[in-house]
């Protein structure tokens, strides 16, 4: 490329990765964050440098108090925001919690202030929508023994 030829731009997303992770009746962990209404899946921003699973894995144990084994990626969604620009959000399968990981979790009070398990029946009437399809299509992808890649939460050929 020469000094005269326009510069491409190139896409910069905010990247996310969270944890679905479930008790033995099926039930998935939600949590309540402390700087917003509604309920999440553990999770949040990844630090520079940092890589998915191993943003995944701090967040929960920032949040929960808890360190368990992270699996493997469930989803991974292109899901721009009108209001913060590209995203690229990745959702990996936390597995179903033992009682001992249930027993231990301590909510930081800081970005979350409770946690609770809810059905997936119950998903839409307490995520915001484009997190309910990514959390739907994570449980999917689960129960399929698949990886499934999402544009704004709904799966892509």
């Amino acid at each position: 490329m020469t000094d005269s030829e326009p510069q491409e731009i190139v896409a910069r997303p905010r990247t996310a990765a969270g944890v679905l992770f479930s008790d033995p009746a099926g039930q998935l962990l939600l949590v309540k964050p402390t700087y917003k209404d509604g309920w999440e899946i553990p999770g949040g921003y990844l630090r520079a440098g940092e890589t998915p699973s191993a943003g995944a894995a701090r967040e929960v144990t920032e949040e929960l108090g808890i360190a368990p084994p992270i699996g493997r990626l469930l989803v991974a969604d292109w899901a721009p925001h009108p209001a913060e620009g590209d995203k690229l959000l990745f959702v990996f399968d936390g597995g179903i919690l033992p009682d001992a990981e249930r027993d231990a979790i301590r909510v930081d009070q800081l970005e979350v202030s409770a946690y609770e398990f809810h059905p997936p029946a119950h998903l839409d009437a307490l995520l915001i929508p484009r997190l309910a399809r990514r959390v739907h299509a994570a449980v999917a992808a689960r129960a399929q023994g698949a990886t499934a890649y999402l544009e704004h939460g709904v799966p892509q050929p």
